[in-house]
């Protein structure tokens, strides 16, 4: 795992070595163990910084160059297949220096092609890759946008990153007014989807994709991977095969994913993925050891839960408590680390996860995926549950949501029904965000249009089953990008790599030959992950309840974070530059400090605007 930062000039001289350094410098604590640089002395320049995984020698050093000169690259991530290519590449005759995916990836890309390479790796990255030959530079990202990658484009001009700041401080885009449309996106969704970057000609490589800047400054876009289609014909509907197709599959995942040459653990929470993950790795490495942390609320503890898990996993846990007053003095820290405007509070106690972490590991294995993949969240049942109610004229769907509410408290029909359309509904229920709020605190974002998410946007005519393939479509584009953005960022801000082994493509391709009913039904969540937990682990906590790595923010924002966070948001500066209705904030904020209303979704998101504003002309 390391950080990447580059230049490609085609049209213009390319920046200072000293001051591209500098900013290749914001990137070390994603890479503290060296820094590299190389150039053409024409038009591109490339650095990195590297947290050294695989082949810890300097051999593993980047940039790399390909070994007849093609490409020139950087990359940040893993490759988890790579012993497998290098084996093809020495056929073809290539010789190593190192035992590191990198110089395995380079050396395919120039043998095999761009396409044929993302074919067949597996594994989470971010890539730059500078065709010596033609004079052009592609960057990738991979397929499920675990690794970050930022670039800005203007007057064929590339700056790209690991980091935002690297490309929104640099003098092309510094400048560059609010994109508003972005602005309001973020205010409603508390995090910048992708392809967008808050600054105008600011972007984010779209998972999946590749975006490639030819000589003459041309830019082109590919995507390479795409969330695939439901085959309902098909799917496994039977529970016991399904249970050993799933499990085979998660088994050599997280067997992919220990390969290492420095500490690695898992993270361990009280829920089923975490504990699935950990179960696996330690059949592979019997001296596993796990992490956790918990809090001083009893309403988001869960670190006896995870304690439970670890004596029946037979691993040793390191437990760390979090109480308000070390959110009080983190919070700047996670601030500075996320480089862009981000606003799910639970970077709070992922930042002090990571940090104590990191003490003890260099890599770490979490859950995340399983949620999105196997129907984890409520909002599954929540949108559902009025499909078979989408044929009503829109007219009716009032009365029937009334009776429905009279009657039956809800049990069939909720106020979904009520959107424009169901996908409407599913993109409101990630918002904590109420508009008609939004727009008396930001009078200008008034008549303003959010950002297009084509992700929210069902096809018509759809089968049950195909409704809830789309809302799980959903989900891996949308909510699950905000949480792979603040385990990445969290992580790197305390130098420790974070692998997902349920976003291996095998996985990935498993879940979706799985029959949904397998995994929601009534009011379970994940059904076959639980089935398949309690198959590999005896008489696990399981209680349906939906927590993680969560804290008392509401609490916190009446107490130790009071004074903070008012600071933030009440700053003259920020007010007048986002042209803030003081009064109306003012409202908002003492309904939340009375509790006559909970806002703290808003307000930390308000809070992370303006600090990322503060650090952007820092």
């Amino acid at each position: 795992m390391c950080g990447i930062y580059g230049e490609y000039f085609p049209n213009t001289l390319l920046s200072e070595k000293e001051q591209f350094l500098k900013a290749n410098d914001l990137n070390t604590n994603r890479g503290p163990d060296m820094s590299g640089y190389w150039t053409d002395s024409n038009s591109v320049q490339l650095g990195f910084r590297r947290l050294s995984i695989m082949d810890v020698s300097e051999n593993g050093n980047q940039p790399m160059v390909s070994m007849n000169q093609k490409f020139a690259m950087v990359f940040n991530g893993e490759i988890y297949n790579f012993i497998s290519l290098k084996e093809e590449l020495l056929c073809k005759g290539y010789i190593f220096k190192s035992e590191s995916d990198s110089e395995v990836l380079v050396n395919y890309f120039e043998c095999f092609g761009i396409q044929k390479t993302l074919d067949v790796i597996e594994g989470m990255f971010a890539i730059a890759l500078f065709d010596i030959d033609d004079q052009s530079i592609s960057l990738i990202r991979d397929f499920a946008g675990i690794k970050p990658l930022f670039y800005s484009y203007n007057i064929g001009n590339v700056v790209f990153g690991s980091r935002y700041d690297q490309v929104a401080k640099h003098k092309n885009s510094i400048d560059n007014a609010i994109d508003q449309e972005v602005l309001k996106t973020y205010l409603k969704m508390h995090y910048i989807p992708a392809p967008y970057g808050i600054l105008e000609d600011t972007f984010q490589v779209y998972p999946g994709e590749y975006v490639n800047i030819d000589s003459k400054g041309k830019l082109s876009k590919y995507i390479y991977w795409e969330f695939p289609a439901l085959s309902e014909e098909d799917l496994i509907s039977d529970k016991e095969e399904a249970l050993q197709f799933l499990d085979s599959k998660l088994k050599e995942s997280v067997k992919d994913q220990l390969e290492a040459d420095v500490p690695l653990g898992t993270f361990l929470s009280g829920g089923i993925d975490s504990p699935l993950v950990t179960t696996y790795a330690k059949a592979s490495k019997e001296d596993l050891k796990a992490f956790t942390i918990g809090s001083d609320s009893k309403v988001h503890d869960e670190s006896e839960d995870a304690k439970t898990y670890a004596s029946l996993i037979g691993v040793d846990i390191l437990l760390e408590k979090m109480v308000a007053s070390d959110a009080k003095k983190i919070l700047k820290d996670c601030m500075r680390n996320l480089q862009e405007p981000f606003a799910d509070y639970s970077i709070i106690p992922t930042y002090e996860l990571t940090k104590n972490a990191s003490k003890s590991f260099t890599v770490m294995l979490s859950g995340d995926g399983g949620d999105e993949l196997f129907f984890g969240y409520e909002r599954f049942h929540s949108v559902y549950k009025n499909f078979k109610f989408t044929w009503l004229p829109h007219r009716l769907r009032y009365l029937a949501y009334g009776l429905d509410k009279l009657i039956f408290k809800n049990k069939y029909i909720n106020s979904c029904i009520l959107a424009d359309n169901l996908a409407q509904a599913h993109k409101e229920l990630h918002s904590r965000t109420n508009s008609s709020i939004l727009e008396k605190v930001f009078p200008s974002m008034v008549g303003i249009d959010e950002k297009t998410l084509p992700f929210y946007k069902y096809s018509e005519k759809l089968t049950k089953n195909q409704f809830l393939h789309e809302m799980r479509k959903t989900e891996f584009y949308g909510m699950m990008q905000k949480t792979l953005t603040k385990v990445d960022r969290m992580s790197m801000a305390n130098s420790i790599e974070v692998r997902v082994p349920f976003l291996q493509k095998k996985v990935i391709e498993a879940a979706l030959k799985i029959h949904p009913k397998l995994s929601l039904q009534k009011s379970q969540k994940k059904q076959i992950l639980k089935d398949l937990l309690r198959k590999l682990v005896p008489n696990p906590p399981i209680d349906n309840k939906k927590r993680g790595f969560s804290v008392p923010l509401s609490k916190w924002l009446r107490e130790d974070l009071k004074e903070e966070i008012s600071k933030g948001i009440f700053n003259t500066t920020f007010i007048k530059k986002f042209n803030i209705d003081t009064n109306t904030l003012q409202v908002v904020w003492e309904e939340h400090q009375q509790g006559t209303k909970d806002h703290k979704w808003f307000l930390f998101t308000i809070y992370s605007l303006q600090q990322w504003h503060e650090n952007l002309k820092k």
